[in-house]
């Protein structure tokens, strides 16, 4: 990943078994880019058991490709390409999206000239036009999870999802990986992603570290991608493929353990012990809930 312009970006995409929605990714980022614009897309493979590695090769031969020797989850995957970038900007995209025309280039154009913002997202669609909330999130404390996760009709009162969103440009606490537009140097004085983190919650935990450093991380709504959401661990109607229950699961047993390690991480002294066994029951329940509704269906 060789160094070049001053706006040059590298394209990050870890990819497992999703072959469709990767192959409209690519589409997507070819049909996107000017000839002016100086992007390197890498495709790191997580050993999909589909053909996404030679379907890649055959078909997007200017990507380049890393092919990891097993499933090392979203964090680790990720960073063994992210600890090779040597471009000033680093674009982490989710493999289950749809680039248009001009969006990342409007995100680099806005971030590139402010060297206090440490990264910057757009507007997350799902596929019926609603917004995907991963994208403009507020960092999560005890009572909003609570209120998010287990009290439905109660949601516009937690703090944890934004309800009223501004039109405008505006700072934020965190956004999601499925598009993440980050000052290199930025990424690297943090390390990238926390490999604690196999799957779930490391964009939380990854802006959370910017922010500590006094990064601002801001959303611009004027532009946007889709995001099939889902197509992997399917825990959402929106992803494009049917996925086993079994696979199911799994992904939501990494989803709390993801809490638990954020709690432990940074929220839990500053509470005292028997709240923190509080939380971790809550999160427990919540657990067995999200097993209990994926056996259901």
């Amino acid at each position: 990943m060789s160094k070049s312009s001053d706006r040059s970006l590298t394209i990050v995409i870890l990819s497992f078994n999703v072959r469709s929605v990767l192959a409209d990714c690519l589409q997507s980022l070819r049909q996107a880019k000017r000839p002016k614009d100086d992007w390197q897309i890498v495709v790191v493979d997580n050993q999909s058991a589909d053909d996404s590695v030679a379907y890649v090769r055959k078909h997007f031969p200017e990507v380049k490709l890393i092919v990891n020797s097993r499933n090392l989850g979203f964090s680790a995957g990720n960073n063994v390409a992210l600890k090779r970038v040597t471009t000033p900007y680093t674009l982490l995209l989710n493999p289950d999206t749809v680039v248009y025309p001009g969006t990342i280039q409007t995100v680099l154009d806005y971030v590139a000239p402010r060297p206090e913002i440490g990264a910057a997202t757009c507007r997350v669609e799902l596929p019926d036009g609603s917004l995907d909330y991963s994208c403009h999130r507020r960092f999560p404390d005890p009572w909003n999870s609570f209120v998010y996760f287990f009290t439905g009709g109660l949601k516009k009162f937690s703090r944890y999802a934004d309800n009223h969103i501004p039109d405008t440009i505006h700072d934020i606490d965190a956004l999601t990986g499925a598009f993440a537009l980050i000052r290199t140097a930025v990424g690297k004085k943090i390390n990238w992603f926390d490999e604690d983190f196999f799957w779930n919650g490391e964009d939380l935990d990854l802006c959370y570290r910017i922010k500590e450093l006094g990064y601002r991380i801001v959303y611009l709504p004027q532009v946007k991608i889709t995001h099939f959401k889902g197509s992997s661990s399917g825990l959402y109607k929106t992803g494009k493929y049917k996925i086993s229950k079994s696979a199911q699961l799994r992904s939501a047993e990494f989803g709390i353990t993801a809490m638990r390690i954020f709690y432990a991480k940074h929220l839990a002294a500053k509470y005292p012990a028997v709240f923190n066994a509080f939380v971790s029951l809550g999160m427990s329940v919540l657990h067995f809930w999200r097993q209990a509704k994926i056996y259901l269906t």
